[in-house]
């Protein structure tokens, strides 16, 4: 941790501050500290965090209260999520953020943890035995951080009752692919009026024409990575495969441009867009957009954009360079908060941990944030306006 986080005294206040957010959730002071008491054990700079060491952190002489906090004593995590999410919204609420959806493995040992199987990890790069979480990240200029988190059930556990049962998963929860899971979490996002702008997710998401077109179907401007195998209609066909559509563009229509930085780098590629949909509201426009390797030019993906009809190419860039911020989220929560390292099975115990994880790691984020708010102050040129401006869409 960097500047004022370094300051043990910065952090514990503004966790002070998250946990007063929803201390309200809890009905006795057990849980209500021992949740403040974990988050505390997560952040901290512990080589492990496990449940002994968060005790020992915490003072406790063993894990047991945490454990009952985890796994046992009545609270509801989306009542505290929803606490959260709004921390996050006053401290970072922009109308121009981007809501991304991606999923992250955490690698298990055993068959009893709720969700576990072997299947395809994209932290791991491999089929291992682990638990996949469906995650959504809230981006500013600012600062971006989780602000939804849904645990993947695959079949063979929504087809097993009992074992759903054992792992505190209830009759009613069914089998949901996880686009499904991904609209629940976009769709609580509007419901809720958090103020964004786009929402963007790789091609595991992006590829589903359905969520695309509900999400045009409520005016929600997207740029969704694609496969080359998907079809839109243009003015030649109704089924035009994306691929087909750059082979014969004009030179002069590539772009070479910049979408974010890495650690090695600032990721350029040639850029070019196709416009798709010939009918469509005045105001707005559906683009094919396509991103091709400098140095493999044959290496090209392509996005599917839906937007305001003044909307530029650097801004679609922009928008689709951003989906990496959930990838640093991801890297952060895990390094900073703990985020994988947790010691619970059951399901409710699974949302409990993620919740105050990203809790925590809303609380660093803010925490970065604010040096930037002042520096901004400093430079800006002074409003001719004392009216502030609101936190939420009306």
């Amino acid at each position: 941790m960097g500047g004022d986080l370094a300051d043990g005294r910065v952090w514990a206040s503004e966790l002070d501050a998250v946990h007063g957010r929803f201390v309200r959730r809890f009905s006795r002071s057990e849980p209500r500290d021992s949740a403040l008491a974990y988050m505390r054990g997560l952040i901290a700079p512990l080589e492990r965090k496990n449940g002994w060491t968060l005790a020992e952190e915490a003072g406790h002489g063993g894990p047991d209260r945490i454990q009952r906090m985890l796994n046992r004593i009545g609270w509801d995590a989306d009542e505290v999520l929803d606490d959260v999410r709004r921390y996050v919204v006053d401290n970072l609420g922009d109308r121009e953020a981007v809501l991304i959806v991606d999923d992250t493995g955490f690698l298990k040992k055993g068959t009893r943890s709720a969700g576990v199987r072997r299947q395809y990890s994209g932290t791991a790069g491999r089929t291992e035995n682990s638990q996949i979480g469906v995650f959504l990240a809230y981006a500013t200029d600012r600062g971006r951080t989780l602000i939804d988190r849904r645990l993947y059930l695959p079949t063979p556990w929504t087809d097993g009752r009992e074992r759903c049962r054992r792992a505190g998963i209830g009759d009613e929860i069914a089998f949901a692919t996880k686009v499904a899971m991904a609209k629940a979490m976009v769709r609580k996002a509007l419901a809720d009026r958090i103020p964004f702008r786009w929402v963007t997710a790789d091609a595991a998401y992006g590829f589903s024409k359905g969520w695309r077109f509900e999400l045009e179907q409520a005016d929600v401007f997207h740029v969704m990575a694609s496969t080359r195998h998907d079809m839109v209609v243009t003015r030649w066909a109704l089924d035009h495969p994306v691929h087909d559509l750059y082979p014969g563009l004009p030179r002069q229509k590539w772009k070479r441009r910049s979408c974010g930085e890495g650690t090695h780098g600032r990721w350029v590629y040639d850029w070019a867009r196709v416009e798709v949909r010939p009918r469509h509201r005045e105001d707005r426009r559906h683009w094919v957009i396509a991103r091709r390797s400098v140095s493999r030019p044959e290496e090209i993906s392509y996005y599917i954009a839906y937007c305001p009809a003044d909307t530029t190419l650097d801004q679609l860039i922009r928008i689709a360079g951003s989906r990496w911020a959930v990838e640093e989220c991801f890297q952060t929560a895990k390094q900073e908060c703990g985020l994988d390292a947790y010691q619970v099975r059951r399901y409710p115990g699974w949302h409990r941990h993620m919740t105050l994880a990203m809790a925590a790691h809303a609380c660093l984020t803010v925490l970065r944030a604010r040096p930037l708010d002042t520096e901004k102050a400093e430079t800006d040129p002074p409003s001719s306006s004392t009216s502030a401006s609101p936190k939420y869409d009306d």
